[in-house]
């Protein structure tokens, strides 16, 4: 993020650390077990959203309304499940989030109608959002901080994962034993999961303990959102996270396939390989984004911009294409790219994180979370409004990603320098309470 050296390396050690190791990974696993499953029931109507229109009897809008209204709630939920965590913990948020996803999966199964549907998958989108933020803080009580952005990285690569199950086998289920089937027999694997954390899961290792936070209320509410917005680095990391995430969510959550099979014109089954491309892109992309950052934290911005730059070319070059309809090595490369999102918008904790203590780390991830999400809720409705408006033209519909960007870019140059020159402070100021910390 700057020219100096002092933030061209990862952070060092510090006192209190935790410690790592098998056991830790055994924990952790436990807990990104529970986001995978909550990232196979929000991508599932990514793959289902012709299936869903034909189901309901619903237009473009009031299907994109089924996503927007998961993301809203998701969206709105993450500075208070931010809060939550740090008061409750991560295993009893990461339970009721898992209570709440699965009983929106399976209610979804069971809709007779439009508005049950859209009930269901709000009660979904409220479970979703309980999960990553706590699984981000899971890793941060049981690895050491260098191990930070890596971890982060895989734990988004595992969510990728789940987009995958949503891509193959989901969408094979769907279309080979029906609707209900599907969905009611996805929900058992939230079930699965729900047993495991509720018997193996621990908040953090022996030894570790966080002070207790004193009961508060709303006096305690308003201090943690204000201390970490306070904070250019949360800032910076919502602004990161707005702007590289949302054209790969719109395009798996609910667009991708409609654009790739009535704007291109190919057949559902390639529709669907192009889909899968992306979320194998963003994994591989994850792993090589964790290690630069992991090493070099000066790379963060520089792999942030050349993310959105190649990913609004792409776009840019790809709805520029005659006749509307881009050959299939184009579509290729647009998916590769589009893989890049996510791993770009993980770098947006890897800015709030340093910038905040450890009792604060759930309400800044909260902060930060929203970025992206609010974004490609915009974004879904957006779309789905040009769509209508136009006769279904994808290339007006598409063209409301480039705005979205062009204002997050804008944000993110404006905050940089103050939150570089805030986390040379605190790096600074670690290092002298290391140097004091008796032997």
């Amino acid at each position: 993020m700057s020219a100096s050296s002092s933030s061209a390396s990862s952070p060092a050690a510090l006192p209190g650390d935790p410690p790592g190791g098998r056991r830790a990974v055994a924990v952790w696993s436990i807990g990104v077990a529970v986001y995978f499953v909550a990232v196979i029931f929000r991508t599932s109507l990514g793959v289902a959203g012709l299936d869903a229109a034909d189901r309901f009897h619903v237009g473009a809008s009031a299907l994109s309304t089924f996503s927007i209204l998961q993301l809203l709630v998701y969206a709105g939920m993450q500075i208070p499940v931010g809060l939550l965590v740090d008061r409750l913990g991560t295993k009893k948020v990461l339970a009721i989030g898992a209570v709440l996803f699965t009983a929106g999966q399976l209610g979804f199964a069971f809709s007779p109608s439009y508005g049950t549907a859209l009930a269901s998958r709000a009660l979904l989108g409220c479970g979703d959002a309980m999960t990553f933020i706590s699984v981000l803080r899971l890793g941060t009580r049981w690895f050491p901080v260098r191990r930070g952005p890596l971890v982060a990285q895989l734990a988004g690569l595992v969510g990728m994962a789940g987009n995958l199950v949503s891509t193959l086998v989901l969408a094979r289920l769907l279309h080979g034993v029906g609707w209900t089937a599907a969905f009611a027999g996805s929900a058992l694997a939230g079930a699965v999961v729900l047993v495991l954390l509720v018997l193996f899961l621990k908040d953090h290792p022996e030894g570790h303990e966080p002070e207790p936070l004193p009961h508060q209320g709303a006096v305690y509410v308003r201090r943690q959102i204000a201390a970490a917005w306070r904070e250019p680095g949360t800032r910076l990391g919502l602004w990161v996270h707005f702007t590289t995430q949302f054209p790969a969510m719109v395009f798996l959550l609910l667009w991708g396939l409609p654009f790739l099979v009535e704007a291109q014109g190919l057949s559902r089954a390639d529709a669907g390989e192009l889909l899968t491309l992306v979320v194998v892109s963003n994994m591989a992309v994850g792993l090589v984004y964790g290690q630069i950052v992991a090493r070099h934290h000066a790379a963060r911005l520089p792999l942030v911009l050349g993310t959105v730059a190649a990913t609004a070319t792409m776009w840019a070059v790809t709805l520029a294409c005659p006749g509307g309809r881009a050959p299939v090595w184009l579509l290729v490369v647009l998916c590769l790219v589009l893989g890049a999102c996510g791993p770009a918008s993980m770098i947006g904790f890897d800015f709030a994180r340093p910038a905040n203590p450890a009792e604060r780390q759930g309400t800044a991830s909260g902060i930060t979370n929203m970025g992206g999400f609010v974004a490609s809720m915009t974004t879904l409705f957006a779309v789905g409004v040009l769509l209508d408006a136009t006769g279904d033209d994808y290339r007006i519909a598409f063209s409301a990603v480039f705005v979205l960007q062009a204002l997050g870019v804008s944000q993110i140059l404006r905050l940089r320098r103050k939150a570089a020159r805030r986390e040379r402070e605190r790096l600074v100021a670690s290092r002298v309470e290391t140097v004091h910390v008796p032997a």
